[in-house]
């Protein structure tokens, strides 16, 4: 029987909170769990930024991924370490660079997903280069929006085809607030999405490997109030309709942590923004919904480091197709991409472990999240991201969500 220490990297951007109490919560767990007759422990360290040999070996197991979104450095470092070193990291970073919200609209088209129409249009200006004028002089024809609008209907959206965090999205009700949002538009690449209106919920579902949680969200809050402290609001049946499309986004893109933003109209789900895969991990947004997001991360992270999960390179899209093509319906074709998905998170092998060597994980946590460890990691977001007069209001808003979440869900949720 030989002991095994699995390690864990945190590549990390401008996180705060998260790190530090995941990393506590997993001292704090103190592993030795019995595993193809070895033990086997765990132990994380964040990840530098510094020059490396492409033949170098790899220290870590697995890596839980903040910074390939945008990180040039980081991200070719963890490119680098699952060819040649078989790392698994969250997420896929091929997948994570390449699938703007304009892929991932067409890809769930594709399958039968009912997202809103969706146009793509040219920029309204383009960055010069030695090539543009001849191009669009050839190519680029004159083009009504209006009409484009007319076609699609009001209300719709602009918003960029690759962006992130509300950044250039605009709620457009006629054609001449069309004409003007257009005119300010820059050199950005848009999508027009039609309006779901009227719709009785906006829900965003967080998917971290197979565990999901549902967020009443409220875009037009302030940042704090975004994310609603509602708890078991879904009926059963629409609860699992949108968790079999996130997982089934999730599975398609390699994605183990993303978020799916649904609105739900005469109690059908329409999603209408899915690639978030670097979802907001922080407490002064996520506050009550905090403490699953360490759980759920530890859990995936360490089912991950302690199976020797390979990283799935292969997104396997034909396979989906060939269900997408039928003649299916689209609850049947549903059905057939949960399948697939199951399959690639292994959810039955991650529930089984889960049970088996986890089961102490709600209780540890339970008491975890009522220390000073948490309340101090709280005051270091909240200082980073405050005016210094609104510091102490503010640790204490979250450090109460924090607490009434601990009621809620009790030692054993």
């Amino acid at each position: 029987m030989a002991h095994i220490t699995r390690k864990i990297g945190l590549s990390l951007g401008a996180d705060i909170c998260w790190p530090i109490c995941y990393e506590a919560l997993l001292k704090r767990l103190d592993l030795k769990l019995s595993i193809g007759g070895d033990t086997v422990s765990f132990e994380s360290s964040r990840v530098q930024i510094e020059p490396f040999d492409l033949r170098a070996p790899c220290k870590y197991d697995v890596v839980i991924d903040r910074l390939t979104h945008w990180y040039h450095t980081s991200r070719e470092w963890i490119k680098k370490e699952i060819l040649v070193n078989d790392l698994y990291v969250f997420n896929n970073p091929w997948s994570l660079q390449s699938m703007e919200k304009q892929t991932t609209y067409a890809a769930m088209i594709r399958l039968g997903f009912p997202v809103p129409d969706t146009w793509m249009i040219p920029p309204k200006r383009y960055q010069e280069s030695n090539d543009l004028q001849p191009t669009l002089t050839r190519y680029a024809k004159l083009f009504d929006l209006g009409s484009v609008g007319d076609q699609i209907g009001y209300p719709l959206y602009m918003k960029p085809y690759d962006g992130g965090a509300w950044v250039g999205v605009t709620g457009i009700h006629n054609r001449q607030e069309l004409l003007n949002a257009y005119e300010s538009s820059g050199t950005r690449v848009m999508n027009l999405q039609k309006g779901v209106d009227p719709h009785d919920a906006f829900v965003r579902c967080i998917g971290l490997g197979p565990q999901f949680r549902f967020v009443n969200y409220d875009p037009g809050a302030p940042l704090h109030d975004r994310y609603r402290m509602d708890y078991d609001f879904l009926p059963p049946e629409q609860a699992q309709q949108l968790v079999d499309m996130t997982m089934v986004i999730n599975a398609f893109f390699g994605w183990d942590f993303n978020s799916c933003e649904a609105l739900r109209q005469d109690g059908r789900w329409h999603p209408i923004d899915f690639a978030n895969a670097c979802p907001d991990s922080q407490v002064t947004s996520l506050h009550f919904h905090f403490p699953w997001l360490i759980k759920a991360n530890l859990r995936w992270s360490i089912f991950c480091a302690a199976t020797d999960r390979a990283m799935k390179t292969n997104l396997d899209w034909g396979e989906y197709f060939a269900i997408a093509d039928s003649d299916r319906s689209f609850d049947e074709k549903l059905a057939g991409y949960v399948k697939l998905a199951r399959q690639r998170f292994d959810v039955d092998a991650f529930e089984e472990f889960c049970a088996t060597h986890l089961p102490q994980l709600d209780e540890v946590a339970h008491e975890f999240f009522a220390t000073d460890t948490v309340r101090d990691a709280i005051r270091e977001k909240v200082t980073a991201l405050y005016p210094d007069h609104e510091i102490d209001r503010f640790c204490e808003l979250f450090w109460n969500r924090v607490q009434e979440s601990r009621q809620v869900e009790g030692p054993a949720s």
